[in-house]
């Protein structure tokens, strides 16, 4: 974990570097004013020599206003270095996220990833700040303030070394016993922003559904729960102020206690008294620090793993050496595939089961099927989203774990089931499918998937501002928009997944009239519930959980397979089949 926190400092090594160099100035001056008030009261007050007062006094000003300058450099880097390494460790979880394939996704909440991005780099930003100043000044204060302690007298300083024996013992305690209970904070972290983005992006449900009351007592719940378990971590983190306490005004008794002792018995001046009770001030603040990073850092510690895991996720995708670049036409085969998510290589838990199909490029192939015979899963598959666990897919003749990753994926088109429009105009939205695409270009795809007419109706037209998530257009408008940025990708292969279940079948058949005019050389992939949008393709597919019941024409499949049929028949009626 560790290892990989400090290569995203990077830049800002430099920065890291000055701070504590600053502070060790700083202290320096620190404990060179005690000592140097101690010979100001032995060496000139007592003994009435103005000249001393006037050089030692100086010289303490000095001192002072050096420590000012110092602390205050050491305050600006370590701001400018934590603050850098914030930034760089957002960077990389984001940049890491972003090669993520789907089954690394899966592994997490999108609100756990929110909550590691955010909460818990600010955690390791606030601990890396106070390590890189006060986790050198307390120990280096410490070392300092001991060491002229010992120098003015040994015996008195052994108290010193009692304390810091027993406030050490004392807050390891204390951490081993507390860092378990962060570690489950945080994943309850993960729970309720899950739920919170659930909620607001599901808002117009929960209001349809009147369930507002239930969400209210939901999230007050997953809030109560968090509240709990810090109120159980802070129960055993409140020791730590009073085992301070205890340590600090311990050491001034007994420092009070046997320094009047050695004064009566000239063993100890009042000057070197004096500078004792200012470098007892300074151990105690210094132990003080160690004690305030020390809550801040067994906080961090269940941060900086959890981020340290993102970071290091590998994708279960990666894009061949030397991958092949060139798709060189939209021929797709599968090959006795056999795919399951878990990916223990059990039978039982095949999603596809012995899949051989052959798709000439330029066709068009239609899949039927109920929820859950696995349609998603087939076409999944081509564009490398996931990774078969037996057989083989290929595309032009060529197994997809041979090309490389990018090059397979631009010439594969998708259009999901849920379709994602991103906060920016149409235009913006439309430049997914291709940056440098034209306003030409733009109109023209759009005019394909029959998106046009109602875009030259807002007022805006292609500028028209579309809210995050495409909450200001309706459900067929958003399918449309989102096959109109596929379209702009210009692809080998294009899989519509249930996208056009939101439109009429008039545009629907519109749509696919477009397709077949317009795009000829495209493999064509539609998937759909409706008989009526599929009827029309080169060859069908019927899924039956994971299994191909049927493959043929429209005519074919109504003599021979069952399914299909009473499909067709059902929705003749006026019915649907189930989604």
């Amino acid at each position: 974990m560790l290892k990989t926190l400090m290569a995203q400092i990077k830049e800002y090594k430099i920065n890291t570097i000055k701070s504590p160099l600053y502070v060790i100035i700083e202290v320096i001056m620190e404990v060179l004013i005690p000592f140097l008030m101690s010979i100001l009261v032995d060496q000139g007050i007592e003994q009435g020599n103005m000249d001393i007062v006037w050089k030692i006094g100086g010289t303490m000003v000095a001192c002072a206003f050096i420590g000012l300058w110092a602390g205050a450099q050491s305050g600006k880097h370590a701001a400018i270095a934590s603050s850098g390494f914030a930034k760089n460790l957002r960077k990389a979880e984001y940049e890491n996220i972003q090669k993520f394939a789907f089954s690394n996704i899966d592994q997490y909440s999108t609100g756990g990833l929110i909550t590691r991005m955010m909460t818990d780099v600010t955690n390791v930003q606030m601990a890396f700040q106070m390590i890189i100043r006060v986790c050198v000044r307390a120990p280096f204060m410490l070392i300092a303030a001991l060491g002229m302690c010992f120098f003015i007298n040994f015996q008195l300083s052994l108290v010193f070394v009692v304390v810091i024996i027993f406030l050490g013992i004392a807050l390891f305690a204390v951490s081993f016993v507390v860092h378990p209970i962060f570690e489950k904070m945080f994943r309850k972290y993960d729970a309720l922003n899950a739920s919170v983005q659930e909620n607001i992006s599901g808002i117009r449900v929960v209001k349809a559904y009147v369930r507002s009351k239930f969400e209210t007592q939901k999230f007050h719940k997953e809030s109560g729960d968090i509240y709990h378990i810090q109120m159980k971590a802070e129960k055993i983190l409140i020791w730590n102020m009073p085992l301070m306490q205890l340590s600090m005004y311990g050491a001034i008794l007994m420092i009070s206690w046997f320094g009047a002792h050695m004064i009566v018995g000239s063993s100890l001046t009042t000057g070197e008294l004096m500078s004792l009770f200012t470098y007892t001030a300074n151990i105690l603040m210094s132990l003080m620090m160690f004690s305030m990073v020390f809550v801040m850092v067994v906080m961090s510690i269940a941060s900086g793993e959890r981020i340290a895991q993102v970071i290091n996720q590998k994708s279960d995708l990666v894009s061949p050496e030397n991958g092949i670049k060139e798709i060189k036409n939209g021929q797709i085969d599968f090959e006795d595939v056999y795919f399951e998510y878990t990916n223990i290589q059990d039978e039982a838990n095949y999603v596809l089961d012995n899949i051989d199909l052959h798709i000439p490029s330029g066709s068009t192939l239609g899949i039927l099927g109920a929820t859950g015979s696995a349609k998603s899963s087939l076409v999944q598959l081509i564009p490398r989203l996931y990774d078969v666990t037996g057989g083989s897919v290929k595309v032009a003749g060529i197994d997809v774990r041979d090309y490389d990753l990018e090059s397979l994926r631009n010439s594969v088109a998708m259009v999901l089931q849920k379709n994602v429009l991103f906060s920016g105009t149409i235009k913006e939205n439309m430049r997914w499918g291709d940056p440098n695409a034209t306003d030409e270009e733009i109109e023209e795809a759009c005019k394909l998937a029959q998106a046009d007419e109602f875009i030259q109706k807002m007022p805006d037209k292609y500028d028209t501002y579309i809210e995050q998530g495409g909450t200001n257009v309706s459900g067929g408008q958003r399918q449309r928009l989102c096959i109109a940025r596929a379209i702009l990708k210009k692809p080998k292969i294009l899989i519509l997944d249930d996208s056009t279940s939101a439109v009429d079948t008039k545009t629907d058949a519109l749509i696919r009239q477009a397709f077949m005019e317009k795009i000829p050389d495209t493999t064509r992939i539609i998937i759909s519930q409706r008989v009526s949008s599929i009827q029309d393709s080169d060859q069908i597919l019927v899924l039956d959980e994971g299994h191909i019941s049927g493959l043929g024409t429209h005519e074919e499949l109504l003599k021979t397979n069952k399914l299909y049929r009473e499909t067709f028949q059902e929705q003749q009626k006026g019915g649907s089949l189930s989604e």
